[in-house]
């Protein structure tokens, strides 16, 4: 890889705004937008997008898109149409997002851009799976009444978020069982020393738990699932978008979900910043940068 690179790093949280830090640090020249106003040495804070054009390399945050076209900025002071940044960048730069949208892949593509996915490679997704599983710790810890030792708690889904979630509950003594689709999931883990039923029966079984911590990005815990949970359990849903728990349902229910969406940014921006950095100096190397 190029010792130094010049590269922007165009909207995001906390993560985005670490990200910048780190490859400061590392001797690349860093340009931040829409990401606030950072203090730290190495750093330029770009009002506008005047220079963009001649980046080697432009990173959008994680997710791209806040919806309705606009690019995903909490930090910002002010909305920026994901369109008005394709338009300044060239086909030839090497450009980055984490979880890109239809919609904005299609914006850069009439624009002949690539955006290259960052969140599609595993080894962020594993390094996400880590400060997800102890964000959902230090929520249980905060709002259940209960100590985790010797609490019932259900984890549902066990791909890599489902999988650390579970062993680090189990760490702090709780009882933990685990509602998968697969059956190779499920004998992984009752391997693991977890309980297991399978994720389309899970009616009728609900009203033991104390946590039930949800991974799954789809409606798995619908009204009918709902309705056998009792009052004081705590529903942690670390599913993005749409969700898994039919929060109207659980509203009209009397029950306590907290969608904790973007977990690593929230609990850990030091660790998610830099998991990116090196995802995205993977990459780099790879397409021989």
């Amino acid at each position: 890889m190029k010792h130094e690179l010049n590269i922007w790093v165009v909207g995001g949280d906390l993560r985005q705004a670490r990200l910048a830090c780190l490859l400061a640090e590392d001797g690349h020249t860093v340009h931040t937008y829409a990401l606030g106003q950072p203090q730290e040495p190495g750093l330029t804070a770009e009002a506008t997008l005047q220079g963009v054009e001649r980046a080697d390399c432009v990173i959008l945050p994680l997710t791209v898109s806040s919806g309705n076209g606009l690019l995903n900025a909490p930090l910002a002071v002010s909305d920026t149409p994901l369109a008005a940044i394709l338009d300044r960048l060239t086909p030839g730069q090497f450009l980055f997002g984490g979880r890109v949208d239809e919609e904005t892949a299609a914006l850069a593509r009439e624009r002949r851009l690539t955006i290259r996915d960052y969140f599609a490679r595993e080894e962020l997704a594993v390094a996400n799976a880590v400060p997800t599983a102890e964000g959902a710790v230090q929520l249980a810890m905060e709002h259940l009444p209960i100590t985790i030792h010797l609490s019932k708690v259900l984890v549902v889904g066990f791909g890599r978020v489902g999988r650390l979630t579970a062993q680090r509950f189990q760490a702090l003594g709780a009882r933990v069982s685990v509602a998968a689709r697969k059956y190779e999931q499920l004998a992984w883990a009752q391997a693991m020393g977890f309980g297991g039923e399978h994720l389309a029966r899970l009616t009728g079984w609900l009203c033991g738990y104390d946590l039930i911590v949800n991974t799954v990005p789809a409606r798995v815990l619908g009204r009918e699932e709902l309705e056998d949970v009792k009052p004081d359990c705590l529903i942690l849903d670390l599913a993005s978008k749409p969700g898994g728990v039919d929060l109207g349902a659980a509203g009209e229910l009397g029950l306590t979900v907290i969608w904790a969406l973007s977990l690593p940014g929230k609990v850990a921006p030091v660790t998610a910043g830099a998991a990116i950095r090196d995802t995205i100096y993977n990459m780099l190397r790879e397409i021989g940068m």
